[in-house]
């Protein structure tokens, strides 16, 4: 029988996003084995880098699952699509993209307290505008670790965390509010999980997996992004959504500095999702 390895982060969470595609693999072709193998990254390691918004960030969450790859001790990797860099190596393309879950940001909240903890610039910066009688902080650590700090400490009454993350770790009873994406804008890919795998190879067991829409609406999103040169912690939102052929796109960029949002919308035909993304990168501004 043939045994297909799957890479991922060591995390609870990439943990769970691992098992829901071999999952779907397994119930398509029942005769392959699956492994899923757990690859501590260096993000994992040092989640400061990743607060601290240092540059090239992204590639902490996945720069060891693609060097596992290139050793072939595994045969494809599962990223949470936002955590992968919008600049990949031509040599492990992204060869599937999931059903995307729900892209929206979600708000738990005591009862009571003025303090707002999210990982991500991109959610603070945008929180501030909807709450600016809250004070807005960076908190570290997996959706776990900040829940656990939510719970257990004293400073902190809410966090802003992805839907998406707590719906997959049945944490969705916790959700106070969900944010619509007029209010916070997602990240480029959130909700949408990737299979990065090596080029040339035969991936034919993720037909299973891959959804077009998901694929088109990435394209976009992360076409968008590219062309602003985003990092994991620019502040950068992009949401595309598809009604029949036609792709419609949303894009924010936050100058951090100056606190000014610039956001627009731009459609066109899907099959043009890239060059969508580039375009409204280049009007937002105007």
């Amino acid at each position: 029988m043939k045994e297909i390895r799957i890479g991922t982060r060591s995390s609870i969470l990439a943990m769970a996003q691992a098992g829901i595609i071999a999952d779907k693999i397994s119930r398509t072709w029942p005769e392959l084995v699956i492994k899923i193998i757990k690859i501590k990254t260096s993000g994992d390691v040092n989640m400061s880098a990743f607060i601290d918004k240092k540059p090239g960030v992204k590639g902490l969450f996945t720069l060891e699952l693609e060097q596992a790859l290139m050793n072939h001790e595994i045969d494809l990797a599962v990223h949470s699509l936002k955590d992968l860099p919008v600049q990949i190596n031509e040599a492990l393309p992204i060869i599937a993209y999931s059903q995307r879950e729900d892209p929206r940001d979600a708000l738990i909240m005591k009862e009571s307290g003025n303090i707002i903890g999210s990982s991500s610039l991109r959610r603070r910066l945008q929180i501030e505008r909807l709450y600016p009688d809250k004070k807005i902080i960076p908190v570290r650590g997996n959706i776990n670790t900040r829940i656990r700090k939510l719970d257990e400490g004293s400073e902190l009454s809410g966090l802003v965390l992805a839907v998406s993350g707590l719906k997959r770790l049945g944490l969705e009873k916790r959700i106070t509010k969900i944010f619509d994406v007029t209010q916070i804008l997602p990240a480029p890919g959130q909700g949408i999980l990737a299979c990065q795998g090596r080029k040339g190879e035969n991936y034919y067991y993720l037909d299973c997996v891959n959804n077009l829409d998901s694929k088109d609406c990435a394209l976009a999103e992360r076409s968008f992004s590219r062309e602003l040169n985003a990092g994991c912690n620019v502040p950068v939102g992009a949401y595309a959504s598809i009604t029949g052929e036609v792709l419609t796109l949303e894009g924010l960029y936050i100058d951090e500095s100056s606190k000014k949002f610039y956001r627009g919308t731009l459609s066109g035909h899907r099959s043009e999702a890239e060059l969508i993304g580039k375009k409204l990168s280049e009007v937002i501004f105007s």
